[in-house]
């Protein structure tokens, strides 16, 4: 017989005091530091614990008996169920405040290395629709919300099309507007999930690996151009050719019309074979006179507009007079190297995915950028003593890894590199100060400028300048 759980107390009265690493809100009682999300410091709510360790403790919010001074209200319908968004309820001002925060508080507790003062975040020009790129999924399961629960109704349509319910795989959250993506985004999945409610399609069951429809991607860049991605599961001809030529149909705006058929356990697509339904198989992004070409499978910032001021610091900390040879590490499409190219002697570009760097050759040939050279592997392969030796030491390093950070390898290679500046731009602060911390030995931190590109999230870009110690 399964021994029944205990129930976990009820707290009440507990003030929200802060927000924590990954964006919930925190509150200390009795000593024990409890973790909640959808709260903003200041409100003061009643709490259901459903998870209590010995030194923390999460829970949710059944109750506010008053709400924060600072305060906003969601703007979104779905807010408190989506995954995404969570400080909507953070005025923008004080959301930066807490990634300001956040940064240094890595920085300082993990890297543990000495630090200048570090520059005023730079918030972002727009806080809504500010997303280049947003991938839905079909379910038949769909989320079920706490008054459709409570209504007691039997659900005859239970396919969605949506995002994942944080923690739950199979669940999806049909989703009738998103504040990410413009509104031109919202008429496609909503026109392409009725199409397929009406005729019969099947939405896939992510437990058991069976039905049609998969996934649904929309790109789109600040020039107009747009890219529909619809991921298939099964192989149905005639029903996908119905689909296709109701999307060319309804929206002839579509750049780039793309499907592909994925039969794997997992939704990734780069090792899938792409087929161009209408249009051609990359859309072009702009940024200070360059042209970017992004295909299906190439990464790109997601945010456009804040992307440029990002690369505008990182070129500012690099220094270039125009004699340098820099390394840019997890070049992707290619989108940095060639952005500071007219400002350096020769720029190596080093990504894993060859698609993306089959578009960094291509984006530095429409852009009649002669002085790039770019290598695709897996870093720590590419990035050896064999190949510094071959292609010459660099003066700088501009690195922008995954959130994971840089593998050992790599660090002990760019130490071996010895250039005499290293920007370091991440996602991902914590394993940056990790990287920080491996890097401290031969150079010391000399500029910090966080970069907010994900507004409503706790989410945020830094950029550190390395300089060599003497």
């Amino acid at each position: 017989m399964a021994r029944k759980r205990k129930q976990l107390p009820l707290l009440e009265a507990v003030e929200i005091t802060g927000v924590a690493a990954e964006g919930k809100a925190v509150a200390k009682v009795d000593g024990m530091v409890v973790f909640v999300p959808f709260a903003a410091p200041g409100d003061v709510a009643d709490i259901q614990l459903t998870r209590r360790k010995n030194s923390f403790a999460e829970g949710r919010v059944v109750r506010f008996q008053s709400l924060s001074p600072v305060r906003s209200e969601p703007f979104c319908q779905h807010f408190g169920v989506c995954g995404g968004c969570k400080w909507q309820i953070l005025p923008y001002s004080e959301q930066l405040k807490y990634k300001q925060q956040q940064v240094t508080d890595n920085l300082t507790r993990i890297g543990k290395v000495e630090l200048p003062a570090i520059t005023p975040i730079l918030g972002a020009p727009a806080t809504t629709f500010y997303r280049n790129k947003l991938e839905f999924t079909f379910s038949n399961r769909r989320w079920l919300t706490e008054e459709e629960v409570s209504s007691d109704r039997e659900f005859a349509q239970m396919n969605a099309l949506g995002f994942h319910i944080p923690g739950m795989f199979d669940k999806v959250l049909d989703i009738e507007k998103c504040w990410l993506q413009d509104d031109f985004s919202n008429q496609i999945r909503t026109a392409i999930r009725d199409f397929c409610l009406q005729n019969g399609y099947s939405f896939f069951d992510l437990r058991n690996q069976h039905g049609l429809m998969r996934t649904l991607l929309i790109r789109n860049s600040s020039i107009g151009e747009r890219m529909v991605i619809v991921v298939f599961y099964e192989d149905d001809a005639e029903k996908r050719k119905q689909l296709m030529d109701f999307i060319v149909t309804t929206f002839p705006q579509i750049t780039s019309l793309i499907y592909i058929v994925n039969q794997k356990a997992n939704d990734t697509i780069t090792d899938q074979e792409v087929v161009t339904w209408k249009g051609r198989d990359y859309i072009v992004e702009e940024m200070e006179g360059l042209q970017f070409r992004i295909g299906t499978k190439s990464f790109y910032q997601t945010n456009s507009e804040q992307a440029y001021h990002l690369y505008q610091v990182a070129r500012s900390f690099a220094r270039l007079t125009g004699g340098e040879l820099v390394y840019d590490l997890y070049t992707g499409t290619g989108t940095i190297a060639n952005f500071v190219a007219r400002n350096a002697k020769k720029v190596i570009g080093i990504e894993y995915v060859e698609e993306a760097i089959a578009d960094a050759r291509v984006n530095a040939e429409i852009n009649g950028i002669g002085n790039t050279l770019f290598f695709a592997g897996d870093m720590k392969d590419v990035l050896t003593a064999a190949f510094i030796a071959e292609h010459g030491h660099p003066d700088v390093i501009i690195t922008d890894p995954p959130r994971a950070g840089m593998h050992d390898d790599v660090v002990s290679a760019i130490l071996l590199a010895a250039p005499e500046r290293i920007v370091y731009v991440s996602c991902n602060p914590a394993t940056q100060a990790r990287d920080l911390n491996l890097l401290d030995s031969s150079y010391r931190v000399t500029r910090v400028q966080p970069v907010d590109m994900f507004p409503h999230t706790h989410h945020v870009e830094n950029v550190v300048l390395l300089e060599k110690r003497d």
